[in-house]
């Protein structure tokens, strides 16, 4: 499956979106060996693009990127209660990520503390045949600055499937690494996120990251997962 955002301008769309190819990072400190990193060549959404990531009636839910705003109302005295209004008992608050100013991108491994790049989550460690039934992520900019969320145009599950993985293989970033060094090509978007403004998005099926790159504040982000409809909150497009 390919990306798909949520939006009813595409004017709005175009204007909080760009998009380049990838490609393998290789002798960067800063990075894992093999990572997958945009390109600095960021354009404007063509016509083409535009249409190609557009959700339309037939997009479901798991697979469905949003742009959302808080939510009404008082803030609730604990963030992690925030979500607790949005229909699914079972969401987990994952806690908070702050990233400084000016990263390419923002997700560090647990070792060394290099970047690993363009990644898929795996929370909910789900085999290829049942990647599906992962929990989208839900993500607010408590700022102060800007940031940007990156998607790779192309989902997990195609890419396995291109490398001819069995249904009960688990999906892994190793499995879009692969790709892209043996010559298969995709896009990637980032989209621009306010202080106050979120995204729920498929993070265990499409390959994501944050970034700050060029921004001159640091930001800091809070996390939930759960299994979320459509429209469960207001959009920002």
């Amino acid at each position: 499956m390919d990306l798909k955002i949520a939006h009813t301008s595409p004017e709005a769309l175009r204007e909080r979106n760009e998009i380049t190819t990838v490609h393998t990072g290789h002798d960067d400190p800063d990075y894992e060996d093999g990572a997958v990193l945009p390109a600095d060549a960021w354009q404007p959404l063509t016509d083409e693009h535009l249409t190609a990531v557009t959700a339309d009636r037939h997009t479901p839910d798991h697979a469905l990127v949003e742009l959302v705003a808080l939510p009404v109302g008082a803030a609730p005295t604990h963030l992690a209660d925030l979500v607790a209004p949005l229909g699914d008992p079972d969401a987990v608050h994952l806690g908070r990520s702050h990233s400084p100013a000016d990263a390419r991108t923002t997700t560090c491994n647990g070792d060394g503390g290099q970047r690993i790049g363009l990644h898929i989550d795996n929370w909910d460690r789900h085999l290829l045949a049942a990647r599906h039934r992962s929990r989208r992520r839900l993500c607010y900019n408590l700022g102060p600055g800007d940031r940007h969320l990156l998607l790779a145009t192309i989902d997990i599950r195609t890419i396995c499937r291109a490398l001819q993985s069995t249904p009960d293989h688990q999906p892994h970033t190793d499995d879009f690494r692969r790709y892209i060094a043996t010559g298969h090509t995709t896009h990637c978007v980032r989209i621009r996120i306010h202080p106050g403004e979120g995204y729920i998005a498929p993070t265990e099926l499409f390959p994501h990251d944050g970034a700050t790159h060029k921004e001159p504040h640091p930001s800091t982000t809070a996390h939930w997962l759960g299994h979320w409809p459509a429209n469960v909150l207001e959009r920002l497009i």
